[in-house]
């Protein structure tokens, strides 16, 4: 058995995993699995408040998960797979604790092979967060890992160095970059001609 298979196994059975995408190295769960994602949050000590973004292999898949407008879909062709959050309204499957409560969820869909393959053979949206204890730095390398989240986690996918940009954090419906990271100047462009 490969190490993806072994970690979408773990996701399955609610555990956490650390895999790397094309910005950090990432904490996922099984996102439509409140239990798991209040693992999520108990490993990084992790403001109850503060919503956690699920990642699936692609933009069809997320179409099952958010009620997304054309304009959202078409933002989304344009700028996923890659470095970027699309908020969009949930569907009701979504779990409240993800969302922090909230009626939107942050979409990802990483650029990055392995991330790809986890979500994929997982078979369920994973949690799309940061693998770091909140408040410290965001991991480029397994070996940045803290102790204690490495102590959580059922299995860890080495990727190598992570680039380390934080995703650009987006709502098309207001147009909206909460959080610039990676494609926010090209994200900024799109609004303005579409």
């Amino acid at each position: 058995m490969s190490d993806i298979d072994r970690a979408a196994d773990a996701i399955r059975d609610g555990e956490l995993v650390v895999y790397p995408t094309e910005t950090v190295y990432g904490l996922g769960a099984d996102a439509l699995d409140s239990d798991a994602v209040d693992r999520v949050f108990d490993a990084k000590g992790r403001d109850r408040s503060k919503p956690i973004s699920l990642a699936v292999p692609s933009v069809p898949a997320a179409l099952q998960y958010v009620r997304a407008t054309e304009r959202e879909r078409r933002f989304m062709a344009t700028f996923l797979p890659g470095p970027v959050t699309v908020l969009c309204r949930a569907r009701e499957l979504v779990p409240e604790v993800l969302t922090a409560g909230r009626d939107r969820v942050g979409v990802r869909v990483p650029d990055h092979p392995t991330a790809l393959a986890l979500c994929e053979r997982a078979e369920t949206p994973i949690t799309a967060t940061s693998a770091n204890v909140s408040g410290r730095g965001s991991v480029r390398r397994l070996d940045e890992l803290d102790p204690e989240l490495r102590e959580t986690t059922a299995a860890t996918l080495d990727g190598g160095e992570t680039p380390g940009t934080e995703s650009s954090v987006v709502d098309p419906a207001s147009e909206t970059i909460h959080r610039r990271g990676a494609l926010a100047d090209d994200i900024e462009t799109w609004f303005e001609t579409h």
